[in-house]
């Protein structure tokens, strides 16, 4: 199913219980299906990372990104859930400090591959009912640009640091 009409980012809140009492929540700028449609459109170039292209189930998006395949094997054809956070804190706190996995649960405990980054570069394509938005990101190098409509996007700006999770489905 498409949604062509909308006007709040697509986001998801994360409800885990903690300590029997509270609830916690994450709010996250986006969340959505992949199907990848192809991988390493321009040929390889590296031997330990794809650059994967894929389309999203729910809200039209198309989604370019570097995957480090010996970590997080990935091929055309397969379905995956992609989620962009502003934090892996259970409690939606800001990350301020180094992040030691393990120490305490996460939002990272749900899924496979994880990876840290920052939107480097915010676009428009087209004009009118057209319209396109262009969000790029570099995760240590690992590039991702994600594109469609602009109302799904409105929460991501230039030097905005976001964690990038993945898991298939």
């Amino acid at each position: 199913m498409k949604f062509k009409d909308r006007t709040l980012i697509p986001s998801c809140e994360y409800l885990l219980p903690r300590d029997n009492f509270a609830v916690t929540m994450v709010e996250t700028f986006f969340d959505d299906i992949f199907v990848v449609d192809g991988q390493d459109p321009g040929g390889k170039k590296f031997d330990k990372v794809s650059r994967i292209e894929a389309s999203s189930e729910q809200y039209d998006m198309f989604m370019q990104l570097d995957v480090n395949i010996e970590a997080y094997p990935i091929q055309a054809g397969e379905k995956f859930r992609m989620v962009l956070a502003p934090t892996l804190h259970l409690d939606g706190a800001d990350v301020t400090d180094y992040f030691t996995q393990g120490e305490q649960k996460s939002l990272a405990d749900k899924f496979d591959y994880v990876m840290y980054g920052i939107i480097y570069k915010v676009s428009n394509e087209g004009s009118g009912p057209d319209v396109k938005g262009v969000i790029y990101a570099s995760f240590g190098g690992l590039l991702m640009i994600l594109k469609g409509d602009p109302s799904n996007l409105n929460k991501l700006e230039v030097n905005k640091r976001l964690f990038l999770l993945m898991k298939k489905v």
